[in-house]
């Protein structure tokens, strides 16, 4: 394990090096941006990890998502999640949890106070109420806004949500928080690049769309470079947080 992570010893330092081997990061949401999310985090030999998503892996997600592949359709995310940081970071302590983020599972997910919460979830009102139910409990928090409809890397951003313009989904997610009174000085990973025209295509197509949870919802066009860039510079900006956080 020491010569796995010899190279972040290299570039961090012993001391952050041990900041990130103790922390414990919970990660919701592992689709095309958590998976590499928590790819990264692994990589980099964060100590614990809790990994948390109800869906499995549909061909329609080969073209984005990390752990999507022919011989991997039909399994949970969160398994194969788990399997993967396992085969990186063995010393990782990895829980999984199948189960969809909603008011009856917030206090599992966010149990045993991690050191920083990853939101990769897609679909609004969950994503708002996990930020909200995290910002309540006064958790570290580091959120992705939109990334589909993206095909611009340099125009990726890290800041404060309450900054963000240009994003739809920031924009709906600041009004529902608003709403149930949650601040809003949290981070988050979001994109500069104006929609514009391809906002037009989202639409319901019968080869791309899927149901949540009994409802049908609406594919959103995605590249696997843009998508997969959100997920690291979440990890970036959480390695960054952890390893210079000092610990009481």
């Amino acid at each position: 394990m020491e010569d796995r992570l010899a190279r972040i010893r290299l570039m961090l330092g012993e001391e952050k090096l041990d900041r990130l081997k103790s922390s414990f990061v919970t990660v919701v949401g592992l689709g095309a941006v958590g998976s590499y999310a928590v790819e990264g985090l692994a990589r980099s030999g964060v100590g614990r990890l809790r990994l948390v998503d109800f869906d499995v892996v549909r061909a329609s997600n080969i073209n984005r998502q990390l752990y999507a592949l022919g011989s991997t359709i039909g399994r949970h995310k969160a398994d194969l999640a788990a399997e993967r940081v396992a085969d990186i970071n063995p010393h990782c302590r990895v829980e999984k949890m199948n189960v969809f983020a909603n008011e009856d599972t917030f206090a599992a997910i966010l149990d045993g106070k991690p050191d920083l919460v990853i939101d990769a979830i897609d679909s609004l009102g969950p994503k708002a109420g996990l930020i909200a139910a995290t910002v309540r409990l006064g958790l570290p928090l580091i959120a992705s806004m939109g990334a589909a409809l993206r095909t611009d890397p340099a125009a990726v951003r890290v800041g404060p949500i309450k900054d963000v313009r240009g994003c739809p989904l920031a924009a709906k997610v600041r009004n529902l928080l608003r709403k149930s009174n949650t601040h809003l000085d949290f981070t988050c990973v979001y994109s500069v690049e104006p929609v514009g025209e391809l906002k037009k295509k989202r639409q319901v197509d019968p080869e791309t769309e899927y149901f949540e949870q009994g409802r049908r919802r609406a594919a959103l066009g995605s590249l696997p470079t843009l998508t997969g860039l959100f997920g690291l510079t979440l990890a970036n900006a959480a390695i960054m947080d952890l390893a210079g956080r000092a610990r009481n």
